[in-house]
């Protein structure tokens, strides 16, 4: 493919912005590639470069696009909300409507707030577990990414991965001792040390989607209920991503184990900028103005993000037995037969699939279940993927330890280039070139 015109506007762009880039995930530099592609529009599941290159995406913008780019419904609203203007610094009916309709699908959110992003809102859902228990310390686990606040960037996982480090410069020690970090799936250490640290509160990705999908084992998951209520613990459950992909109640419904505080986003927002955190009513109130733990945000509640997330939620509600079937259905297909075609080439690869999420690991591990698993993977086979499959008009994530994300607009024809792409790539890895 031509690439030019992407090549120099990341040649512009790195003059302006570090790296080029406004996140660290959009860089294709660990996949060996100069610069990425620059997108200019995208519909269904597409998208077209600056060089005008189309694309089948599986990215879709990290997961928000569960029902394709450009959606009818949603961009039918937005278009309504915006003539009515962007942001007006007071309440809107539309936001009370939103509050309801999460609270309507997530088992265990009684109150919400609305945020801007899901960094946000984990910050601040760590920070209400702090005043509702009155200690200091957070637990969180390995690989597992929360945000970009400081307390949650430790041994942390998505691009701080991808750039081969699992902590940020910046942070200070008082910081760092306050954080405490496991392994994915060790509960014989969870258990000490929620017995014996007094933490506030344990923060989790229900389902691991920041190194790579991890398939988390439902005892784990009630082990972890239990824990926590014994030790009087906070259970979060970061649902940024699972959050009404998973099943239209996240994971904890998909699971059916149910945390005190849920933090979520991309989806609520129909892909635009959002985030929410919502809990018991106890410990809701204690969030200003009816509390003393202050969060605030002149654009938490914006009236063209919540439309746009009201519009998405909306359809996924009403049509909820037939959407997440089909995507699980197309998820589980995809994920079959890449494992025949790892078998076929013999490739040192190995598929982890749930709902709509996936992510093929070039690893000897016949499972990876947490970030050492993960870390065993062979980088170069990954970029070498990677760059095969952009070539062949497929946009997978740049970084070995990242989801791969179905949409209902991925169609039979799209399922079947992405296979014939993936054979391609997975031949010339096994034969070494």
């Amino acid at each position: 493919m031509d690439n030019s015109n992407s090549n120099k506007i990341f040649k512009e762009a790195k003059k302006y912005i570090p790296g080029g880039v406004n996140s660290p995930v959009r860089a294709f530099q660990s996949v060996k590639r100069e610069a990425p592609i620059f997108v200019k529009k995208a519909l269904g599941s597409k998208l077209w470069d600056e060089d005008n290159n189309e694309y089948i995406d599986f990215i879709c913008s990290w997961g928000p696009m569960i029902l394709g780019h450009n959606f009818k419904n949603v961009i039918e609203g937005v278009r309504e909300a915006i003539e009515n203007g962007s942001s007006y610094g007071l309440p809107t009916k539309l936001e009370v409507e939103l509050a309801e309709l999460i609270v309507k699908c997530c088992p265990s959110i009684e109150k919400v707030r609305l945020t801007t992003s899901g960094t946000e809102a984990t910050m601040s859902a760590v920070r209400l577990a702090r005043a509702y228990t009155n200690r200091n310390k957070i637990l969180k686990f390995q690989g597992c990414y929360h945000g970009h606040s400081d307390a949650l960037l430790v041994k942390s996982g998505s691009g701080l991965l991808t750039e081969g480090y699992q902590d940020s410069n910046g942070i200070t020690d008082g910081v760092l001792k306050d954080t405490l970090t496991i392994q994915f799936g060790d509960i014989k250490n969870l258990e000490k040390i929620l017995k014996t640290k007094e933490v506030a509160c344990l923060i989790m990705e229900v389902i691991p989607a920041n190194m790579g999908v991890i398939k988390t084992d439902i005892n784990f998951l009630k082990s972890i209920r239990r824990i926590c209520t014994e030790t009087n613990t906070v259970l979060i459950f970061d649902e940024v991503i699972t959050g009404f992909r998973i099943s239209l109640g996240g994971a904890q419904e998909y699971y059916g184990v149910i945390p005190d505080i849920t933090t979520i986003g991309k989806i609520i927002g129909g892909g635009y900028p959002v985030g929410a955190f919502g809990g018991k009513k106890e410990i809701m109130d204690l969030i200003a103005p009816v509390g003393r733990v202050y969060h605030a945000g002149t654009l938490s509640g914006n009236p063209i993000s919540v439309r746009a997330g009201f519009e998405t939620i909306n359809y996924l509600y009403e049509n909820k037995d037939r959407i997440y079937k089909e995507l699980e259905i197309k998820t589980n297909y995809i994920a079959d037969e890449i494992r025949k075609l790892i078998k076929n080439y013999k490739i040192s690869a190995c598929v982890n699939n749930i709902g709509s999420l996936f992510t093929i690991f070039f690893t000897n591990k016949e499972l990876v279940e947490n970030l050492d698993d993960a870390l065993t993977s062979n980088i170069s086979d990954y970029a070498k993927y990677f760059n095969i499959m952009l070539e062949e008009g497929i946009v997978i994530p740049p970084s070995q330890f990242e989801a791969n994300f179905i949409s209902l607009a991925h169609s039979d024809e799209d399922i079947s280039n992405y296979l014939k792409a993936s054979e391609k790539a997975f031949k010339i890895i096994s034969e070494k070139i």
